[in-house]
C-alpha cells in the first residue's frame, strides 16, 4: 500500500531497517550504501527506494506488519501441530501429507472463521464471505484489506494479506514451514505491488505480481497468481476430478479437438492410452511393462472402455504394427512435444445439462494459472454417457467460439 511509501523522509538507519527484501533477506547494495558517507549513503539509498518502489517487487516490509505476519502463521500452525506431529509423514525429505491428514487442517483452520484454502486445483475456499467483498468494494475503487491462509501439502503455509488503497493493490505474503522440532517458522516474507488484477465473473481473482524482466534476469519470472474465491458445486467438482482432470490438456487431444461419434479419426489414441490407464486403474502407466509396445487386446480394451470406437478403427487411426500386433507408445520430450502454457491448464466444469438420452454434457474451461492468467482460455462442451455400473464414455467434444484457433496446434506423440 502506498502507507508505506510515506517512510522515504527517515533517516538512513531507519530506512535501511525498513528494507527487507523477498524472504527477509537485506539487500547488499544497501549495505554498501549504508557504509558510505552519510550524505551519499543517504541521496543513494533514497534513490534505491525509489527505483525500487517503480519496480514494485522487493518492497519494503513494513517492521509492525512483518510482526502481525509472523505472530499470525504461528497461532495457526500451532492450530495444526498436533496433526501434524501425529501424521505419517514417510521417509522422503519432502513430506508430502495425505488428501485425509490436508482435509482435517483445513477443517481445524476453517473454525477460525478465516478465509481459508488448499492447493487442490479444485479446493474451495473456507470462509469465502470476507474476500469476497473485499474484492467487489475494490473493483468499485473502495479501500480495504483482507487476508487468505493456504496450507500446502507438506503442512506448511502461506499468509496473503491483500491491500488496496483506491488504485493500487499490494501483497504481502509470508510462508512459515515446520523445523526439525515440529516447531513453526516463518521461512519467507515478501511484499509486492500487484500490477494487474481482475474479479471475473465466475469468482476467480487473477492477479499479476510486479517481477523482475531481462535485462534484470535472464529467465522469464512467472509473477501470474489465481486463486479460486466463489465455490465450485459439490456436482461439479466432483465430474471434474472423476472425468477430466486425469486428462488435462497436455500429451492428449481429447479434450482440445473437435470431435464426435463420426469423426474420431484424429484423436491421438497413443498418446491418450496412458490417461486412460491411470484413469482405470488408479496407478501410472509402466511403459517398462511393454518394451515391443502395447499388446493389442489390451490397448483396443481399454480404447473401446472409454470411447465410441471400433477394433477396425483403432487400428486404422492409431499407430499399430501388423507384424507384432503392438501400439506404439512414447514418453512425452523434446523430440515430441513443445511446451506450452496452455498445456498446463486444468478442465473445470461450469455447467451440466442433462440429455434425454440420459447423456450429460458439460460446459467446460481451461483454467490456465500460469502465464496466461485466465479462467476460461477455451470453452469447450463434453458429452458423456454413464452406465448402470458407474463407468463412462466420452462420445464427443466441441470447442465453442472458434477457440480452437487460439491454442496451439496439437503435437502428436508419434508420428502418424
Amino acid at each position: 500500500m502506498k502507507w508505506l511509501l510515506k517512510t522515504r523522509g527517515v533517516f538512513l538507519l531507519l530506512v535501511f531497517s525498513l528494507f527487507v527484501t523477498a524472504c527477509g533477506k537485506t539487500d547488499k547494495k544497501l549495505e554498501e550504501f549504508a557504509s558510505a558517507p552519510e550524505h551519499t549513503g543517504g541521496q543513494a539509498m533514497e534513490e534505491k527506494l525509489t527505483q525500487q518502489m517503480e519496480k514494485g517487487y522487493d518492497l519494503p516490509v513494513d517492521a509492525a506488519q512483518k510482526k502481525e505476519a509472523e505472530e499470525d502463521c504461528k497461532r495457526m500452525m500451532g492450530l495444526i501441530r498436533e496433526i501434524y506431529v501425529r501424521a505419517d509423514k514417510g521417509q522422503a525429505l519432502n513430506v508430502v501429507l495425505s488428501d485425509e491428514v490436508i482435509y482435517e487442517m483445513n477443517n481445524k483452520w476453517k473454525a477460525t472463521n478465516h478465509p481459508v484454502i488448499t492447493t487442490d486445483p479444485y479446493a474451495n475456499m473456507e470462509n469465502y464471505e470476507c474476500i469476497d467483498q473485499f474484492l467487489r468494494e475494490c473493483v468499485k475503487g473502495e479501500r480495504g484489506a483482507a487476508v487468505v491462509y493456504e496450507i500446502h501439502p507438506s503442512g506448511s503455509m502461506r499468509r496473503l494479506k491483500f491491500f488496496f488503497d483506491g488504485t493500487d493493490m499490494y501483497v504481502l505474503s509470508a510462508s512459515a514451514v515446520w523445523n526439525d522440532k515440529n516447531e513453526p517458522e516463518l521461512f519467507c516474507i515478501s511484499y509486492t505491488r500487484i500490477k494487474e488484477w481482475e474479479y471475473t465473473r465466475k469468482g476467480w481473482f487473477c492477479y499479476e505480481l510486479c517481477v523482475p524482466r531481462p535485462p534484470e534476469v535472464t529467465e522469464i519470472v512467472d509473477g501470474s497468481c489465481m486463486l479460486r474465491i466463489t465455490p465450485m458445486t459439490d456436482e461439479n467438482r466432483e465430474l471434474s476430478e472423476t472425468c477430466l482432470l486425469g486428462l488435462a490438456y497436455q500429451g492428449n487431444n481429447l479434450l482440445c479437438s473437435n470431435w464426435d461419434r463420426s469423426h474420431m479419426e484424429d484423436l491421438d489414441y497413443n498418446g491418450l492410452y496412458e490417461y486412460l490407464y491411470a484413469m482405470k486403474y488408479g496407478k501410472k502407466f509402466e511403459p517398462d511393462h511393454y518394451p515391443k509396445g502395447i499388446p493389442r487386446e489390451e490397448f483396443e480394451n481399454l480404447m473401446m472402455e472409454y470411447l465410441p470406437i471400433t477394433r477396425e478403427n483403432i487400428q486404422e487411426y492409431a499407430v499399430f504394427d501388423e507384424e507384432s500386433q503392438t501400439y506404439g507408445w512414447e514418453r512425452l520430450g523434446c523430440s515430441n512435444y513443445a511446451p506450452t502454457y496452455f498445456g498446463t491448464s486444468f478442465p473445470e466444469v461450469t455447467q451440466i445439462k442433462k440429455n434425454e438420452d440420459g447423456t450429460l454434457t458439460l460446459t467446460i474451461d481451461a483454467v490456465c494459472r500460469m502465464i496466461l492468467c485466465d479462467d476460461a482460455v477455451i470453452t469447450h462442451e463434453l458429452t458423456i454417457g454413464f452406465s448402470d455400473a458407474g463407468r463412462f464414455m466420452y462420445l464427443g467434444n466441441n470447442i465453442l467460439n472458434d477457440g480452437v484457433n487460439s491454442i496451439p496446434e496439437y503435437q502428436y506423440r508419434i508420428n502418424r
